[in-house]
């Protein structure tokens, strides 16, 4: 068995939780800025942030909610994001992380799956909060940034002294959703030593300073922004301008404002500063290292961006399933079309997928105390996703030079990647067949050179009249609108193995025939 080990040093596991992994950087950060809303300029300093995730636990541990009780977080990233995620933690609960463009019916699905018992979200989706909580029976909606009853604040209590008792190891903190290799999304179990261990490993390899600033647009609820930006740099005493979404000119003008040394982003971010004529508009030379994840970001972007902005620009990896990241490229090493090297106290294979043999470029295989603890409640899907020995299946094809970089050439996994969000084709397969002139779908993903990849579906319609924009816009009522297709091809038939598989090599096939 072929072994491809880090050049790290074996990254201590500390017997800290995430919120007192969190505590010791705003310790640092004391009566400085740890977060500024990029919109407004409001600043929340280290001394601010601890004194509300305190208040915030202590209240939650009055009303008794505690270990195995989930809250759920359906938010923009906001300063109070962090007061609301670690006061939950601190706690000794569990977080489940929405994304607030969900259709209320996906929301409602994540609630119900976790067994959240509260919603936390703010004003602008208060309509789409209640319908989901009314669905999932979820009796409480709390709203950040409101005074009064039913405002956060309302349940701030006696400040909590200390972490609530859990197992550090082995209670689930968060639970983000996936899709994983295949199949519908599904609670990823993350514990505090999964993100504790993480953040470290991140930091072995990046030099992040107190008082460092970044712009903090990539979602706190999606794992790249909730471990590289709300907790590794607030970890580290340095300060996180948060954006609610992500707009190009006030991005360039908080970059001007704030000069960050710093920026993690995903691609369509990274095409945008290699092509867009707006980015010559501001002042950007304060950036020396660059980091796109999220996604697969071709190296001529790259190229095309560190040589615009005199920086480095390079790729990092990693996926839900590893808290996120695996593979980061250091800054002074980047190789073009490289996502990195191993982080400490990891490992890698490479694996022939039809047979399990080591083979030179094959299917990735990753071990190390950042890997999941499995999917909630579904032991068949954690089974398909870990091999023996605790080693995950990425779903994506890779292969190592000679100096230990990796470089990712194909994706097995069935995911659609869409700006760096996910896209499970069996999700927008089961939407489309609840249209009674749909008989069958398959669903795949296309190269676009804005979100990265598009899903287009092939449809078996039971009645002439159907046309595309129909089966568009039946999508569209159902589903977020990054999952929403871009294109609608009638079959006689959709290509099945003998077992139902949907064959989607084959449909691939036939796109890339027709061009």
């Amino acid at each position: 068995m072929t072994i491809y080990k880090s050049g790290y040093r074996d990254t201590p596991l500390r017997d800290v939780s995430i919120t007192e992994a969190l505590f010791e950087g705003l310790a640092i950060s004391g009566d400085n800025p740890a977060l500024v809303d990029g919109p407004s300029g409001a600043i929340m300093t280290g001394t601010e942030l601890e004194a509300r995730i305190r208040a915030f636990a202590g209240g939650l541990q009055a009303r008794g909610i505690g270990p195995g009780d989930v809250i759920a977080i359906m938010a923009p990233n906001t300063p109070d994001y962090a007061t609301a995620f670690h006061g939950v933690a601190f706690a000794g609960a569990t977080v489940t992380t929405l994304n607030p463009t969900y259709t209320a019916e996906e929301a409602a699905h994540q609630l119900r799956d976790s067994g959240a018992k509260m919603l936390i979200t703010v004003p602008p989706f208060a309509e789409l909060a209640q319908a989901a909580a009314q669905a999932a029976d979820v009796s409480e909606i709390v709203m950040i940034g409101v005074a009064g009853p039913g405002g956060l604040e309302a349940l701030f209590g006696p400040p909590l002294a200390q972490q609530v008792p859990v197992d550090l190891e082995t209670d689930p903190v968060v639970l983000p959703y996936s899709s994983g290799t295949t199949g519908l999304p599904k609670g990823v179990m993350l514990s505090h030593r999964n993100l504790v261990v993480n953040v470290d490993q991140c930091l072995d390899v990046i030099e992040i300073r107190p008082g460092d600033v970044t712009l903090g647009f990539l979602p706190f609820f999606h794992i790249y922004g909730m471990t590289v930006l709300m907790n590794l740099y607030l970890a580290q005493g340095a300060v996180v301008v948060t954006m609610p979404r992500f707009d190009l000119e006030q991005f360039l003008s908080l970059c001007q404002t704030h000069k960050p040394r710093q920026l993690y982003i995903a691609p369509p971010v990274a095409l945008a500063l290699a092509k867009h004529p707006l980015v010559d508009q501001y002042d950007l030379s304060s950036l020396e290292y660059i980091v796109s994840g999220a996604a697969p970001l071709g190296g001529d972007v790259a190229d095309a961006v560190a040589a615009r902005l005199g920086c480095e620009m390079v790729q990092a990896y990693g996926m839900t399933e590893m808290s996120p990241v695996s593979h980061i490229t250091p800054q002074g090493r980047n190789v073009t079309g490289s996502v990195g090297q191993i982080v400490g106290r990891t490992e890698c294979r490479i694996v022939e997928a039809e047979t399990g043999q080591d083979a030179e470029e094959g299917e990735l295989w990753v071990r190390g105390p950042q890997v999941m603890l499995g999917y909630l409640n579904r032991p068949d899907a954690t089974a398909e996703t870990m091999a023996d020995g605790g080693w995950l299946r990425t779903g994506d094809l890779g292969r190592f030079d000679d100096a230990g970089n990796l470089f990712i050439t194909d994706r097995v996994k069935e995911l659609i990647k869409v700006k760096g969000f996910q896209v499970a084709p069996a999700e927008l397969e089961a939407v489309l067949l609840t249209h009674d002139g749909i008989s069958d779908a398959a669903v795949i993903g296309v190269p676009d050179d804005e979100a990265g990849e598009r899903p287009i579906a092939f449809v078996v319609r039971t009645r002439d009249d159907l046309d595309a924009e129909a089966v568009i816009a039946h999508g569209a009522a159902h589903l977020a609108h990054y999952k929403q297709l871009a294109k609608v091809i009638f079959v006689e038939s959709v290509p099945k193995s003998a077992s139902g598989k949907i064959l989607r090599r084959l449909l691939r096939d036939q796109v890339a025939a027709e061009g």
